[in-house]
């Protein structure tokens, strides 16, 4: 049964024009306040060498400390009165070379922290300026 005779329907349109508007307005809103920056690329080709390692290793001393703070430098036991007489010991152990040696100290983990500092003040003191700690990783304490 049709009881809309004679009445004709008319779709429904959908105007695009104040949709277009509004993204245009926000397009030149967006242009308006990006700001736009390059990032220049720098190419850069590294120079290669075919060097040998170093086949001299710097002269080393090896400074331990004790979990009872006794000192031992280069397996000989030192006692460490003050930081002047303890950067001679370290002078002496150095020998004559003019070199700079590295101190490697290898200080129990159970050592106090004052006794590590005595010696880097003992190196500092000696003019040694290049210092480096002695560890183990996890696989090796065990």
């Amino acid at each position: 049964m049709n009881f809309r005779k004679g009445r004709d329907r008319e779709e429904p349109e959908i105007n695009f024009i104040p949709l277009i508007d509004v993204i245009l307005v926000i397009l030149i809103f967006v242009m308006a306040t990006t700001t736009y920056s390059r990032f220049a690329e720098l190419k850069i080709n590294l120079p290669s060498a075919d060097a040998d390692a170093a086949a001299e290793q710097p002269k080393t001393i090896q400074v331990a400390v004790t979990a009872s703070g006794q000192y031992v430098i280069n397996g000989k036991p030192a006692a460490f009165l003050n930081a002047e007489a303890f950067a001679s010991e370290l002078r002496n152990a150095a020998g004559s070379d003019d070199a700079d040696p590295m101190v490697v100290v290898n200080a129990d983990a159970q050592a106090t922290h004052q006794s590590v500092v005595n010696v880097m003040e003992a190196a500092r003191i000696a003019n040694y300026s290049k210092l480096t700690f002695a560890t183990q990783t996890q696989s090796q304490a065990k």
